[in-house]
């Protein structure tokens, strides 16, 4: 009997091993499927990674008579004829010879949006008034340069190139061709726009066509894919490529077939562009309207200068019949742009090997069912694995994955070489790898990693010791939060938008790590909670998670130590700057701290949720922040913050109404993050507070002369704020206020 239930239990383990074998097994697929449809960014990174190797491997053949030239403004055109931008009248010429040597077509990868400075009319506001009218007189008869260089326009095949923006003029583009959509509109695919930058309306009304210079590039800022299309509006345009094309073929329109053209879906609810035809030219594209180019490597050697088409020293059989742009090479004028097989090519470069391969009908292709293709790859990988495993030896299923995985990745390369298909061999070889390593084995990394990312994660921006106290109890990862007593820190950088418009995203990212890693460090070193970052700013707060019964002074001396530091950074930021040879602007903060019980916790969604504080002194805090924009201080402090440091030194600057609240606050700042200079500290303190008190009790001759005084003083951390009360006081006196008060209203958050 006994000898009988063992092979029955044995057969019943030996199920029930099976079952959860294939329960992994489906988890495992049910898992890659969701990865696969959730396009993580690190998928889309390795999956260019290994299309740009695949461009390395084999770049295109270099085209020994391009259908397409590159007339380049380049440094010995600039010594020759002058710096950019060249007087529209040069413009002219150069257009002129090139339609005299025949061009197609001559595109323009460069913009024409304000008039020519040097031309005669343009000059009149320099010369003296009473000399103005002679002047005028005598040039009265000459045509202005933009016109000369419209009637070079007129006279030959040319494009001009446009931008669209959003938040530009919300003008509608000035479409040269007619646009035929084949099928339900496909605006919604395209990069869309609100607005465009365009050149001058008379050089747009000469020229033959005008095309978006717009570049879409990927998330790692490489140039792989160029749009064809784009939608303003929900009207389409095209690109300043596609235009070229037309223009030199002499269509006058556009064919766009979508993806439900003849009632067909395509494949999908929302129409997507499938073809754009010019003419002979039927152009498949993706379901956004663009092109995967194949790149070749950069030859600037081909290039031909500006220089020598002016002087006449350009043979015609290298324009004649040939699609010319217009750009430029010349140091501190590049349109810089990265491909997989160049760091840096000029973006006219790029317009080329477009226009190149368009006419040749000759890109890459990702079939729209790519995707399809390859989680099939991937679930067939898994499930072939899934059958072996158990039947294998440790050493045969791991020869059998790497065969597996070696035949993905031929196959990716062989799909390329043969037909310029891009299909991604990462996801299906990554599934089968991760699955070929074993449950056991991968379950105890995955719990490994995602306490290693626990501590990565919440060291950023709270403090080691909360780190450790998380580690040890994950059970406080969860929903919910507690009442406490906080101090809250706001930081905000001034006018970063300014900063941010002369900064590239590279230089832009840079600034901002190198402004908020020493200011977190500082809140962190100080025993604080970096909260969150808004962009430019910092939230921050102390007393939780761990306790901290000096929070308003730890508050307090981490915003003086982030006043102190600024000095340092921009010092440190100038000294970058000019060693670059650019300029620089001294870049400011704004500081509000504020003391008060708070909602703290682990807030949000059941799905999602971050370690925030939130309550109305944490709104308050927020408004004292933005308050040092109207008071032109740098740090502003909350009453019941300054009640509980009775040691610091601080000083009165408003009794305020905050926006949207009823009850007025007294607002302090930290003597020590003015820059006070040279003089009794005690003696400016009595002045003063004197000066508050006759400016509330509407004193105002007083409280003039009091002020006067203070100003004469020329305290460089007080002059912000005492111009705000000169003009407090002359707006209170013009309006005969009888019923002041002495709280002042805001009537923004600032």
């Amino acid at each position: 009997m006994a000898s009988e239930r063992k092979p029955a239990r044995a057969r019943s383990d030996g199920r029930a091993k099976s079952r959860v074998y294939w329960l992994f097994v489906g988890a495992f697929l049910f898992a890659a499927v969701a990865v696969f449809y959730a396009n993580l960014g690190v998928l889309q990174s390795l999956r260019y990674l290994v299309f740009d190797s695949y461009q390395r491997i084999a770049p295109a053949a270099s085209i020994s008579n391009s259908p397409v030239r590159i007339v380049d403004v380049d440094e010995a055109s600039i010594a020759r004829f002058g710096q950019w931008p060249w007087p529209r009248t040069t413009m002219a010429r150069l257009t002129n010879a090139l339609g005299a040597l025949h061009a197609k077509a001559i595109v323009f990868d460069v913009m024409f949006s304000e008039p020519d400075r040097t031309s005669p009319e343009q000059m009149l506001q320099w010369v003296d008034p009473d000399q103005r009218s002679v002047l005028q007189n005598a040039i009265g008869g000459w045509p202005t340069h933009d016109a000369l260089f419209a009637d070079a326009l007129a006279r030959n095949p040319t494009v001009l190139a446009a931008t669209f923006e959003d938040g530009g003029p919300a003008e509608t583009f000035p479409l040269k061709a007619g646009m035929v959509v084949s099928g339900s509109d496909p605006a919604p695919s395209l990069p869309s726009f609100s607005g465009f930058a365009g050149d001058l309306p008379s050089l747009i009304e000469a020229a033959h066509g005008i095309g978006s210079m717009n570049w879409v590039p990927d998330r790692d800022q490489v140039m792989r894919r160029v749009p064809l299309l784009f939608a303003q509006g929900g009207a389409l345009a095209p690109s300043l490529a596609l235009e070229g094309l037309r223009v030199a073929e002499g269509q006058t329109t556009y064919v766009v077939r979508s993806s439900n053209a003849h009632g067909s879906n395509g494949g999908g609810a929302r129409p997507r562009v499938i073809q754009v035809r010019v003419g002979d030219h039927a152009l498949a594209t993706d379901a956004t309207g663009a092109i995967w180019l194949h790149f070749r490597r950069s030859d600037r050697g081909a290039y031909i200068s500006a220089a020598r088409v002016l002087s006449g020293e350009v043979d015609a059989a290298q324009i004649s019949g040939k699609i010319v742009l217009i750009g430029t090479s010349a140091p501190g004028l590049l349109d810089l742009r990265a491909t997989p097989l160049d760091a840096a090519i000029p973006g006219v470069e790029v317009h080329q090997q477009a226009i190149e391969q368009m006419i040749a009908n000759d890109y890459l292709t990702r079939p729209d069912f790519a995707p399809a293709i390859e989680l099939l790859t991937a679930v067939l990988a898994v499930l072939v694995l899934a059958f072996a495993a158990p039947r294998l030896s440790a050493s045969a299923g791991a020869f059998l994955g790497a065969a597996i995985i070696a035949a993905i990745l031929l196959a990716g390369i062989g799909l390329f070489l043969s037909g310029g298909y891009l299909f991604d061999p990462i996801f299906p070889s990554a599934c089968a790898a991760l699955f070929a390593s074993g449950s056991g084995l991968y379950l105890f990394q995955r719990t490994e990693q995602q306490r290693a990312e626990i501590r990565r994660a919440f060291g950023q921006y709270v403090s080691p010791g909360v780190v450790r106290q998380l580690a040890a109890n994950p059970a406080a990862l969860k929903l919910g939060g507690e009442v406490r007593d906080l101090s809250l820190l706001f930081c905000d950088v001034r006018n970063f938008t300014g900063i941010s418009e002369g900064l590239s995203a590279e230089e832009l990212t840079s600034f901002i790590n190198s402004l908020l890693t020493p200011l977190s460090d500082i809140i962190i070193e100080r025993g604080g909670t970096v909260d969150k970052y808004m962009g430019d700013s910092i939230m921050a707060f102390w007393n939780a998670p761990t306790d901290d019964s000096e929070h308003a002074r730890h508050a307090c001396e981490a915003a003086e130590q982030i006043v102190a530091r600024m000095v340092d950074l921009n010092t440190q930021w100038r000294a970058n700057a000019e060693a670059a040879g650019r300029s620089f602007a001294k870049v400011s903060i704004g500081i509000g701290v504020n003391s008060g019980e708070c909602c703290v916790g682990n807030l949000g969604s059941e799905r999602r949720f971050d370690y925030s504080a939130i309550g109305d002194n944490v709104n308050v805090t927020a408004r004292l922040e933005g308050l040092t924009k109207i008071l032109g201080l740098a740090f502003v402090a909350g009453e019941e913050t300054v009640r509980r440091l009775p040691d610091m030194a601080f000083l009165e600057v408003d009794l305020i109404r905050l926006k949207g609240r009823s009850a007025p606050s007294r607002v302090f700042t930290l003597m020590s993050t003015i820059e006070l200079g040279q003089g009794d500290h005690a003696d400016l303190k009595n002045a003063h507070d004197s000066f508050i008190a006759a400016y509330r009790a509407a004193a105002w001759a007083d409280a003039r002369a009091q002020l006067a005084a203070l100003q004469a003083r020329d305290i460089k951390g007080l002059n912000a704020l005492y111009a705000v009360y000169q003009e407090r006081i002359a707006a209170l006196e013009s309006e005969n206020a009888g019923d002041w008060d002495g709280v002042f209203t805001a009537t923004t958050k600032a």
